[in-house]
């Protein structure tokens, strides 16, 4: 029993891998045709949604608290609006093979944080060696986008500070009220989608005709798979198995982000992005050394 149990686990990880690993692709794809802050908003209300429903029929409910809400917000912002919008934005001049091995370095931006913000995460030398090996990847890997221009440049940056985005959130969740997990990603999402609704009816003009269903198909199936279906994947993998065990997907997620965007849409690839997605790995490698 335990084996098949220990199977499953894994099969749910590498769906988890697969849906968030190929985000970047579906990125890439939707906005071909379709503005980062149309992306965004489809792809949170989609998940709000499907997860709100959800909850409801287990039998929950939404909190009615507005200091729950505040949470929710808060975390609705660094969570998923601004990091979803950097990503989206930054994918419009930067690969999605490229973004994704970018934002393998939030587990190490999270490891700093911690460090001054979570009681009892202080780091060592393992840390800070791991931590220097991951921002020297990080280095190596901007380099051809550098030579891309100003545009390049800034959609790299945008893609770093999105990873360190979700690291801040990581953060926020552990000192922010706890919630039942189904529930809190509900909220977080309907929040995320109230918050960005005035931005984006007053900053987006849609072109339905020059909008292509490759494009759309896209958006819908973010909002499904790598937002909705993934958080659920997400909270059971958790429970099931433990963070420990959910930590190998920071391994993963680059991997497979790299190799849809070589192998599906024909990205091109560099040895130095090799190399450096080497070294990140190395450097998250690191960091699980104790003294």
């Amino acid at each position: 029993m335990k084996s098949n149990s220990a199977l499953f686990n894994w099969f749910l990880l590498l769906c988890l891998v697969a849906l968030w690993g190929t985000s970047f692709m579906f990125t890439a794809l939707s906005v071909e045709s379709v503005d980062p802050l149309t992306v965004v908003f489809a792809r949170i209300l989609i998940a709000a949604l499907i997860l709100t429903s959800v909850v409801y029929l287990r039998g929950d409910r939404l909190p009615f608290e507005g200091r729950k809400w505040l949470a929710f917000i808060a975390m609705g912002f660094f969570g998923n609006l601004l990091p979803f919008f950097l990503i989206t934005w930054g994918q419009l001049s930067v690969n999605s093979g490229i973004a994704g091995m970018i934002m393998a370095i939030m587990p190490l931006m999270t490891m700093l944080l911690a460090h001054y913000f979570v009681e009892g995460e202080n780091l060592n030398r393992y840390k800070v060696i791991g931590f220097i090996f991951g921002i020297s990847g990080i280095v190596i890997l901007l380099g051809p986008v550098f030579e891309g221009g100003p545009r390049a440049v800034l959609g790299g940056i945008a893609i770093f500070i999105a990873a360190t985005s979700y690291a801040v959130n990581t953060i926020l969740v552990r000192r922010l009220p706890r919630f039942s997990p189904m529930v809190g990603a509900a909220g977080v999402m309907i929040a995320a989608s109230i918050t960005l609704l005035p931005f984006w009816l007053t900053q987006t003009t849609l072109n339905f005709d020059q909008i292509s269903l490759r494009s759309i198909n896209s958006v819908i199936w973010l909002g499904i798979g790598p937002t909705a279906i993934a958080t659920m994947i997400l909270f059971a993998v958790i429970e099931r198995a433990g963070p420990t065990f959910l930590s190998t997907i920071n391994y993963m997620i680059p991997v497979v982000a790299f190799l849809s965007g070589a192998y599906i849409l024909s990205e091109p690839v560099a040895i130095s992005s090799l190399f450096a997605m080497a070294i990140i790995l190395a450097g998250i490698a690191l960091t699980r050394f104790r003294a």
